[in-house]
Protein backbone atom coordinates (compact mmCIF):
# COMPACT_ATOMS: atom_id res chain seq x y z
CA UNK A 1 0.00 0.00 0.00
CA UNK A 2 0.95 3.41 -0.46
CA UNK A 3 1.68 6.06 2.11
CA UNK A 4 -1.27 8.99 2.03
CA UNK A 5 -0.16 12.75 3.50
CA UNK A 6 -2.80 13.92 5.60
CA UNK A 7 -3.48 17.43 6.04
CA UNK A 8 -6.17 17.07 9.18
CA UNK A 9 -6.79 20.89 9.41
CA UNK A 10 -9.23 20.64 6.15
CA UNK A 11 -9.58 16.68 6.45
CA UNK A 12 -7.69 15.81 2.85
CA UNK A 13 -5.49 13.09 2.10
CA UNK A 14 -3.77 11.58 -0.78
CA UNK A 15 -1.48 9.33 -2.03
CA UNK A 16 2.37 10.29 -1.85
CA UNK A 17 2.96 9.25 -5.13
CA UNK A 18 0.50 8.79 -8.17
CA UNK A 19 0.19 7.87 -12.35
CA UNK A 20 0.67 10.90 -14.53
CA UNK A 21 -1.04 10.07 -17.87
CA UNK A 22 0.06 12.52 -20.05
CA UNK A 23 1.38 11.31 -23.72
CA UNK A 24 -0.71 8.12 -22.94
CA UNK A 25 -2.27 7.59 -26.77
CA UNK A 26 -0.51 10.78 -28.16
CA UNK A 27 -0.34 14.28 -26.70
CA UNK A 28 -3.38 16.75 -27.71
CA UNK A 29 -5.02 14.17 -29.71
CA UNK A 30 -5.07 10.59 -29.93
CA UNK A 31 -2.15 8.98 -31.84
CA UNK A 32 -2.37 6.69 -34.72
CA UNK A 33 0.09 4.78 -33.12
CA UNK A 34 -1.70 4.49 -29.94
CA UNK A 35 -2.27 0.65 -28.59
CA UNK A 36 -5.34 0.57 -26.06
CA UNK A 37 -4.00 -2.72 -24.66
CA UNK A 38 -0.58 -1.60 -23.74
CA UNK A 39 -1.95 1.66 -21.90
CA UNK A 40 -4.73 0.10 -20.28
CA UNK A 41 -2.43 -2.67 -19.18
CA UNK A 42 0.07 0.31 -17.81
CA UNK A 43 -2.53 1.47 -15.66
CA UNK A 44 -3.81 -1.60 -14.39
CA UNK A 45 -0.07 -2.54 -13.36
CA UNK A 46 0.34 0.21 -11.51
CA UNK A 47 -2.68 0.07 -9.44
CA UNK A 48 -1.81 -3.38 -8.64
CA UNK A 49 1.53 -2.30 -7.43
CA UNK A 50 -0.43 -0.02 -5.35
CA UNK A 51 -0.82 3.60 -6.98
CA UNK A 52 -3.93 4.38 -6.73
CA UNK A 53 -3.45 7.60 -7.21
CA UNK A 54 -4.43 8.37 -11.54
CA UNK A 55 -4.05 11.76 -13.03
CA UNK A 56 -5.08 12.86 -15.87
CA UNK A 57 -6.62 16.21 -17.89
CA UNK A 58 -9.29 16.20 -20.59
CA UNK A 59 -6.97 17.34 -22.84
CA UNK A 60 -4.57 14.73 -22.64
CA UNK A 61 -4.76 12.88 -26.10
CA UNK A 62 -8.23 14.37 -26.53
CA UNK A 63 -10.10 12.29 -24.44
CA UNK A 64 -8.86 9.31 -24.95
CA UNK A 65 -6.58 9.16 -21.62
CA UNK A 66 -9.63 9.28 -19.78
CA UNK A 67 -11.34 6.61 -21.85
CA UNK A 68 -8.26 4.10 -21.18
CA UNK A 69 -8.24 5.00 -17.38
CA UNK A 70 -12.14 3.95 -17.63
CA UNK A 71 -11.00 0.79 -18.87
CA UNK A 72 -8.53 -0.11 -16.56
CA UNK A 73 -9.86 0.51 -13.11
CA UNK A 74 -13.53 -0.87 -14.06
CA UNK A 75 -12.67 -4.31 -12.23
CA UNK A 76 -11.58 -2.20 -9.39
CA UNK A 77 -13.29 -0.81 -6.20
CA UNK A 78 -13.92 2.70 -7.09
CA UNK A 79 -13.50 3.77 -2.95
CA UNK A 80 -9.63 2.67 -3.60
CA UNK A 81 -9.18 4.75 -6.23
CA UNK A 82 -7.94 8.39 -6.06
CA UNK A 83 -8.89 10.29 -9.29
CA UNK A 84 -7.30 13.80 -10.30
CA UNK A 85 -8.27 15.47 -13.70
CA UNK A 86 -7.75 18.72 -14.89
CA UNK A 87 -9.97 21.41 -16.68
CA UNK A 88 -8.57 23.34 -19.78
CA UNK A 89 -8.18 27.20 -19.86
CA UNK A 90 -10.50 27.85 -22.53
CA UNK A 91 -13.42 26.26 -20.75
CA UNK A 92 -13.16 28.34 -16.97
CA UNK A 93 -16.77 30.20 -18.34
CA UNK A 94 -19.36 28.80 -15.81
CA UNK A 95 -21.19 26.49 -18.03
CA UNK A 96 -18.51 25.11 -20.54
CA UNK A 97 -16.84 24.20 -16.68
CA UNK A 98 -19.39 22.41 -15.31
CA UNK A 99 -20.09 20.68 -19.00
CA UNK A 100 -16.06 19.79 -19.26
CA UNK A 101 -16.65 17.99 -15.55
CA UNK A 102 -18.97 16.37 -16.84
CA UNK A 103 -17.74 15.15 -20.17
CA UNK A 104 -14.75 13.86 -17.67
CA UNK A 105 -17.01 11.87 -15.43
CA UNK A 106 -18.35 10.72 -18.46
CA UNK A 107 -15.03 9.25 -20.18
CA UNK A 108 -13.72 8.38 -16.73
CA UNK A 109 -17.14 6.31 -16.55
CA UNK A 110 -17.14 7.49 -12.57
CA UNK A 111 -19.77 9.83 -10.44
CA UNK A 112 -17.20 11.56 -9.16
CA UNK A 113 -13.71 13.04 -8.69
CA UNK A 114 -11.71 13.11 -5.71
CA UNK A 115 -10.09 15.85 -7.14
CA UNK A 116 -10.27 18.43 -9.74
CA UNK A 117 -7.82 20.74 -10.67
CA UNK A 118 -8.21 24.22 -12.76
CA UNK A 119 -5.30 23.27 -15.39
CA UNK A 120 -4.01 26.67 -15.55
CA UNK A 121 -5.74 30.31 -15.23
CA UNK A 122 -7.16 32.45 -18.12
CA UNK A 123 -6.59 35.91 -17.46
CA UNK A 124 -9.46 36.68 -19.99
CA UNK A 125 -12.00 34.95 -17.72
CA UNK A 126 -13.24 36.36 -14.58
CA UNK A 127 -11.84 34.19 -12.00
CA UNK A 128 -14.97 34.79 -9.58
CA UNK A 129 -16.89 32.74 -12.70
CA UNK A 130 -14.75 30.43 -12.54
CA UNK A 131 -14.43 30.00 -8.95
CA UNK A 132 -18.32 29.77 -8.86
CA UNK A 133 -18.30 26.86 -11.24
CA UNK A 134 -15.95 24.75 -9.47
CA UNK A 135 -17.74 25.25 -6.12
CA UNK A 136 -20.98 24.36 -7.59
CA UNK A 137 -19.32 21.04 -8.64
CA UNK A 138 -17.99 20.32 -4.92
CA UNK A 139 -21.60 21.04 -3.61
CA UNK A 140 -22.99 19.10 -6.43
CA UNK A 141 -21.08 15.92 -5.17
CA UNK A 142 -19.59 16.07 -8.84
CA UNK A 143 -15.76 16.54 -7.13
CA UNK A 144 -14.60 16.00 -3.65
CA UNK A 145 -12.01 18.28 -3.71
CA UNK A 146 -11.07 21.87 -5.23
CA UNK A 147 -7.51 22.61 -6.63
CA UNK A 148 -5.09 23.96 -9.50
CA UNK A 149 -2.73 24.00 -11.16
CA UNK A 150 0.34 26.14 -12.53
CA UNK A 151 -0.75 28.67 -10.71
CA UNK A 152 1.80 31.21 -8.53
CA UNK A 153 1.01 32.33 -4.91
CA UNK A 154 -1.03 35.65 -5.67
CA UNK A 155 -3.19 33.38 -8.07
CA UNK A 156 -4.17 30.93 -5.54
CA UNK A 157 -4.58 33.57 -2.54
CA UNK A 158 -6.73 35.24 -5.11
CA UNK A 159 -9.16 32.56 -5.76
CA UNK A 160 -9.57 31.21 -2.46
CA UNK A 161 -11.09 34.32 -1.28
CA UNK A 162 -13.76 33.91 -4.15
CA UNK A 163 -15.03 30.14 -2.45
CA UNK A 164 -15.44 28.72 1.21
CA UNK A 165 -14.32 25.15 0.33
CA UNK A 166 -10.60 25.06 0.58
CA UNK A 167 -8.19 24.73 -2.68
CA UNK A 168 -6.32 21.32 -1.25
CA UNK A 169 -3.64 21.11 -3.90
CA UNK A 170 -1.70 23.15 -6.64
CA UNK A 171 0.33 20.82 -9.00
CA UNK A 172 3.32 22.67 -10.24
CA UNK A 173 6.51 22.01 -12.24
CA UNK A 174 8.95 21.14 -9.07
CA UNK A 175 12.01 18.93 -8.79
CA UNK A 176 15.37 19.04 -7.58
CA UNK A 177 16.76 20.88 -10.89
CA UNK A 178 13.90 23.21 -11.45
CA UNK A 179 13.07 25.11 -7.82
CA UNK A 180 10.55 28.14 -9.36
CA UNK A 181 8.06 26.99 -6.54
CA UNK A 182 11.03 27.62 -4.29
CA UNK A 183 11.83 30.84 -5.14
CA UNK A 184 8.32 32.31 -5.55
CA UNK A 185 7.74 31.44 -2.09
CA UNK A 186 5.03 28.92 -3.84
CA UNK A 187 6.36 26.30 -1.29
CA UNK A 188 6.56 28.20 1.90
CA UNK A 189 2.80 29.40 0.86
CA UNK A 190 1.84 26.30 0.70
CA UNK A 191 3.00 24.29 3.55
CA UNK A 192 2.28 27.52 5.86
CA UNK A 193 -1.68 27.13 4.74
CA UNK A 194 -2.48 23.36 4.36
CA UNK A 195 -2.27 22.73 0.46
CA UNK A 196 -0.82 20.09 -0.93
CA UNK A 197 2.10 20.62 -3.47
CA UNK A 198 1.80 18.43 -6.20
CA UNK A 199 5.13 18.24 -8.37
CA UNK A 200 4.74 17.29 -12.05
CA UNK A 201 8.03 16.54 -13.91
CA UNK A 202 9.97 14.66 -10.73
CA UNK A 203 13.01 13.25 -12.81
CA UNK A 204 12.83 16.45 -15.22
CA UNK A 205 12.87 14.65 -18.46
CA UNK A 206 14.79 11.94 -17.39
CA UNK A 207 17.62 14.32 -16.69
CA UNK A 208 17.83 13.09 -12.80
CA UNK A 209 17.74 9.57 -13.90
CA UNK A 210 21.31 9.47 -14.74
CA UNK A 211 24.29 9.83 -12.44
CA UNK A 212 27.11 11.79 -12.80
CA UNK A 213 26.27 15.00 -10.32
CA UNK A 214 28.69 14.07 -7.61
CA UNK A 215 26.18 15.60 -4.83
CA UNK A 216 23.28 13.09 -6.20
CA UNK A 217 25.99 10.62 -6.58
CA UNK A 218 26.97 11.29 -3.19
CA UNK A 219 22.88 10.29 -1.98
CA UNK A 220 22.31 7.08 -3.90
CA UNK A 221 25.46 5.63 -2.39
CA UNK A 222 24.08 6.38 1.10
CA UNK A 223 20.87 5.41 0.34
CA UNK A 224 21.69 2.30 -2.00
CA UNK A 225 18.58 3.83 -4.73
CA UNK A 226 19.32 5.00 -7.83
CA UNK A 227 19.34 8.34 -8.86
CA UNK A 228 15.77 8.87 -9.90
CA UNK A 229 14.40 7.24 -6.44
CA UNK A 230 16.65 9.62 -4.68
CA UNK A 231 14.72 12.82 -6.79
CA UNK A 232 11.38 11.42 -6.26
CA UNK A 233 12.08 10.64 -2.33
CA UNK A 234 13.54 14.19 -1.91
CA UNK A 235 10.35 15.54 -2.92
CA UNK A 236 7.78 13.14 -0.94
CA UNK A 237 9.91 13.57 2.27
CA UNK A 238 9.23 17.20 2.00
CA UNK A 239 6.23 18.66 4.24
CA UNK A 240 3.14 18.68 2.21
CA UNK A 241 4.94 17.43 -1.25
CA UNK A 242 3.31 14.40 -3.04
CA UNK A 243 4.39 14.08 -6.72
CA UNK A 244 3.34 11.88 -9.67
CA UNK A 245 5.04 10.14 -12.95
CA UNK A 246 4.62 8.57 -15.99
CA UNK A 247 5.41 4.98 -16.03
CA UNK A 248 4.55 3.22 -19.38
CA UNK A 249 7.19 -0.59 -18.39
CA UNK A 250 7.53 -2.64 -15.97
CA UNK A 251 11.10 -1.85 -15.53
CA UNK A 252 9.71 1.88 -14.73
CA UNK A 253 7.28 1.37 -12.47
CA UNK A 254 9.33 -0.59 -10.84
CA UNK A 255 11.75 1.80 -10.10
CA UNK A 256 9.47 4.26 -9.10
CA UNK A 257 8.46 1.85 -6.18
CA UNK A 258 12.12 1.99 -4.94
CA UNK A 259 11.57 5.60 -4.02
CA UNK A 260 8.74 4.92 -1.57
CA UNK A 261 8.55 3.66 1.57
CA UNK A 262 11.62 5.41 3.06
CA UNK A 263 12.31 9.10 4.44
CA UNK A 264 15.17 11.26 3.43
CA UNK A 265 16.84 12.61 6.71
CA UNK A 266 16.21 16.05 7.21
CA UNK A 267 19.76 16.97 6.58
CA UNK A 268 20.27 15.53 3.20
CA UNK A 269 17.04 17.09 2.03
CA UNK A 270 18.60 20.45 2.88
CA UNK A 271 21.95 19.54 1.64
CA UNK A 272 20.09 18.80 -2.04
CA UNK A 273 18.38 21.30 -2.34
CA UNK A 274 21.42 23.99 -1.54
CA UNK A 275 23.78 21.89 -3.74
CA UNK A 276 22.49 20.73 -6.03
CA UNK A 277 24.28 22.37 -9.39
CA UNK A 278 22.86 24.39 -12.09
CA UNK A 279 19.55 25.16 -10.27
CA UNK A 280 16.68 26.49 -13.19
CA UNK A 281 13.65 28.78 -12.22
CA UNK A 282 12.35 29.02 -16.33
CA UNK A 283 9.94 27.04 -16.79
CA UNK A 284 8.27 26.05 -20.93
CA UNK A 285 4.98 26.12 -18.08
CA UNK A 286 5.60 28.88 -16.06
CA UNK A 287 3.66 29.99 -12.74
CA UNK A 288 0.89 32.42 -14.26
CA UNK A 289 1.09 35.33 -11.35
CA UNK A 290 -0.91 37.99 -12.85
CA UNK A 291 -4.33 38.62 -11.24
CA UNK A 292 -7.35 40.50 -12.55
Amino acid sequence: MILEKIIPEINFSMPVFGMGTWMLGGKLEPSPDRCERSDTDSIVRAIDAGLTHIDTAEIYAGGYAEEAIAKAISGYDRSTLFLVSKVSSAHLRYNDLIESAKQSLARLKTDYLDLYLIHEPNPNIPMEETMNAMAYLKDNGYILNIGVSNFSTERVKAAQKLIDAPIVANQVHYNLKFREPEILGLLEYCQATNMMLIAWRPIQKGLLSTGGIPILDEMCEKYAKSPAQIAINWLISQPNVVTLSTMRTLEHLEENLGALGWEMEAEDIEKLRSLFPEQQTISDVPLISSVE
